[in-house]
């Protein structure tokens, strides 16, 4: 067996013992180097965290192993499909690659359905369904200036 079977044989291994242990059927590896650096399963409801994902829980653990914001040269297992957040947030951590089990449609008929997302993403901020409202711009502008202005800044 190649070693990406073996890392996402991993991945769905934490997804069953993540049901086992009443979480929600995912799991993830973030591997780099063809070592895994980080593990993660879904713990949305064990830490009452809507972000607890498996795929954030092992970005953060990836983060903390390396102790870098920065993926860059790593790949990721997941047992399924990223949802939209978790697919914004493997962008911000700059991982090369996705490798998944499960589709997004096979997630949607256990009831684990993020098309409503994908729809509102595509809608203007006046006609989605949670209100979104600019206030205070003037004096929110004050930390991009200041943020632009700043010689030391570690850019990400």
């Amino acid at each position: 067996m190649n070693n990406k079977n073996s890392f996402m044989l991993r991945a769905i291994e934490l997804s069953i013992k993540s049901v086992d242990s009443n979480g929600g059927p995912f799991g993830c590896v973030i591997v780099k180097n063809k070592k895994i650096i980080a593990e993660g399963n879904n713990q949305v409801t064990s830490l009452n965290d809507p972000t607890a994902h498996a795929e954030i829980v092992a970005i953060r653990e990836a983060c903390n192993s390396i102790n870098n914001f920065n993926l860059k040269g790593s790949e990721m297992y997941t047992s399924c499909e990223p949802c939209p957040m978790c697919l914004s947030a493997i962008y911000w951590a700059h991982i090369d690659k996705i490798y998944f089990g499960n589709t997004r449609v096979d997630a949607a008929n256990i009831g684990f359905d993020d098309n409503h997302i994908y729809k509102e993403l595509k809608k203007q901020l006046s006609l989605r369904a949670i209100p979104m409202q600019q206030i205070n711009k003037n004096e929110a502008i004050k930390a991009f200036e200041k943020w632009e202005l700043k010689s030391d800044k570690k850019e990400y």
